[in-house]
């Protein structure tokens, strides 16, 4: 490919709204082009990348029997209404009619799709294992779309999903697909760490997630440095180390004006803000829910989600905490609440006495407040505390560490989570009909392109691993006018294709600088400079990732380059 002729065009100066390194280099580097918030062209060179991840994408799942399909990007409501995920998946799917009025959904994920599929088909158990998966466009109404390619509403993803008889032989089919994945991140030179994490509004019995550890990362990632324990913070427990053997003490009301605060109640009243029980009230899809917590933690939206098993969970605002409880913020109290809030205690207040509580009054709180006195029972406990650097780790007891990730893949058991409301069955070797067991595994491709960039860059711009750059070579001509340059690249660049070699000619008539400077920023594995030391007999070799330089003649460059690009792959 001749640079003159691509249409590949990078920016100079550095867009002002991008945070993200993968998303300020991907725009400058011309990989992609912003169309709305979260919505994103590929250009030819951003589309040779996606290509080739998909390329080994598709080498790993084919070597593990995996086939291929395509299934519809619309899919009809009934379908999601049979499990339940019409309502359940919220805000983030999205919904259109058509002109007859039919409700139909922008699929961000298939497993209703092709759990319609098997079950019109599969009869038999000797059609079992299978696994099928797909590389498609898929759609999620972010609320808040950012990084780029990191968090987008329309994004390329490959998603498998796997039919198998029993438990046993379905967590055999999911190590395969896991092994694959540590393939495929391998050839993509990609740092990933596979960590345990929530099931969320997929479902199953167990999931694992594949995060590349980045400051651009959605995902909180609780590590153990001493025993190795790993899993996303939304699933991490929480240890309780505060555990109270005061006795209880007489409770007492105290005016608090203007106290809205646990730094600024704390401060009044002399009190350890582990001893303030605040009181959080959310609306939900599950309705009215009040969470008591120890006033130093936070609660994690994630685990709160997951528990109440709904992706719509948002804190009260002012009108309705005054509408339903009769105060403000700051002073919500689990007292006289009324029957409609449901009350759940976070595993921090478990075993405390003498709280210091809000009355559910403006400017009011109780002292040595205790449950089952002036606090009502603990009827309802689940652990919905964000896990902080230095807790506990829940399998050697040594600190926690956290990270910030990026989360490239994700891989569920999924059991009978979709086979038996749906009614996918099999009849097995004596005749008994039974739901198949299956698995779900996603891979983020769209994201892999800024996964890499993330991990794989400089100052400079992007350092490509050879596997997916856009091409493997670069034969920059300083100077297209001088016709012995131009002889002599041409010659590297015809002889470097029939090789097989991967290679684009930069031909164009632009300054030096600003073509050495693109080379660098668009990441190409290997440059070769052919200038001013043609005269000398040399052109110059340079590998983006080392920084090794190398003056060779010409007529050594196609075998030199050859060698290389083994030794790079």
């Amino acid at each position: 490919m001749r640079w003159s002729c691509y249409f590949w065009y990078t920016l100079k100066e550095t867009p002002s709204d991008s945070e993200a390194p993968s998303h300020r280099l991907s725009l400058k580097a011309g990989l992609i082009k912003q169309v709305s918030s979260g919505i994103y062209h590929f250009t030819p060179p951003g589309y040779r990348v996606i290509s080739k991840i998909q390329s080994i994408i598709r080498d790993e799942m084919n070597a593990i029997g995996g086939q291929e399909l395509l299934l519809s990007v619309l899919s009809p409501s009934e379908l999601w209404q049979e499990t339940g995920r019409w309502e359940l998946y919220g805000e983030e799917l999205f919904k259109l009619k058509d002109r007859k009025g039919k409700d139909f959904c922008l699929g961000p994920t298939h497993e209703e799709g092709i759990t319609d599929l098997v079950r019109g088909i599969l009869k038999s158990y000797k059609n079992l294992p299978l696994l099928l998966y797909q590389i498609q466009v898929k759609f999620r109404d972010e609320k808040r779309p950012r990084f780029g390619l990191i968090r987008a509403r329309e994004f390329i993803m490959k998603d498998a999903y796997s039919f198998d008889r029993d438990e046993e032989s379905a967590r055999f089919t999911y190590q395969s697909v896991q092994f694959a994945y540590g393939r495929i991140f391998k050839k993509l030179g990609i740092n990933a760490l596979c960590v345990q994490a929530s099931v969320g509004s997929i479902g199953g019995l167990s999931s694992h997630e594949y995060v590349a550890i980045t400051p651009f990362g959605e995902a909180n990632i609780a590590y153990c440095e001493n025993c190795g324990y790993s899993a996303n913070s939304e699933i991490t427990p929480f240890v309780n180390k505060e555990q109270d053997s005061e006795e209880e003490l007489k409770a007492t009301e105290v005016y608090t004006p203007d106290a809205n605060s646990i730094e600024v109640l704390s401060n009044l009243l002399s009190v350890k803000q582990s001893k303030i029980l605040k009181a959080l009230l959310y609306k939900s899809g599950q309705g009215w829910v009040m969470v008591l917590i120890r006033g130093d933690r936070s609660v994690d939206e994630d685990k709160l989600k997951n528990y109440l098993q709904t992706e719509e969970v948002a804190l009260a605002s002012d009108q309705e905490v005054n509408s339903l409880l009769g105060t403000s913020k700051g002073f919500i109290g689990p007292i006289n609440v009324p029957s409609e809030v449901r009350l759940i205690w976070d595993v921090s207040t478990v075993g405390q006495k003498n709280w210091v509580v809000a009355k559910n009054v403006p400017d009011w709180h109780i002292l040595n407040a205790n449950v089952g006195r002036e606090l009502p029972l603990q009827q309802e406990v689940a652990d919905l505390c964000k896990i902080e650097e230095g807790d506990i780790c829940p399998v050697c007891k040594s600190s926690l560490k956290l990270s910030r990730g990026l989360e490239l893949g994700h891989v569920f058991l999924l059991g009978v989570r979709y086979s038996v409301p749906m009614k996918a069955t099999f009849t097995d070797q004596s005749g008994k009909e039974l739901p198949l067991f299956m698995g779900c595994y996603g891979i983020g491709i769209s994201r892999l392109l800024a996964a890499i960039i993330e991990q794989n860059s400089d100052q400079l711009g992007i350092i490509w691993p050879l596997s997916v750059a856009p091409f493997e070579v670069v034969i920059v001509c300083v100077n297209p006018s001088d016709s012995e340059q131009m002889k002599v690249s041409n010659w590297i660049y015809q002889t470097a294709m029939q090789m097989g070699i991967d290679v684009i000619l930069d031909d164009r008539e632009q300054s030096p600088g600003s073509k050495l400077a693109d080379s660098d920023l668009c990441g190409f594995p290997i440059k070769i400079i052919v200038g001013k030391r043609l005269k000398e007999g040399v052109v110059e070799l340079y590998i983006r990732k080392t920084g090794e330089k190398m003056a060779l003649p010409p007529e050594e460059v196609p075998e030199r380059l050859k060698r290389l690009i083994e030794e790079l792959k």
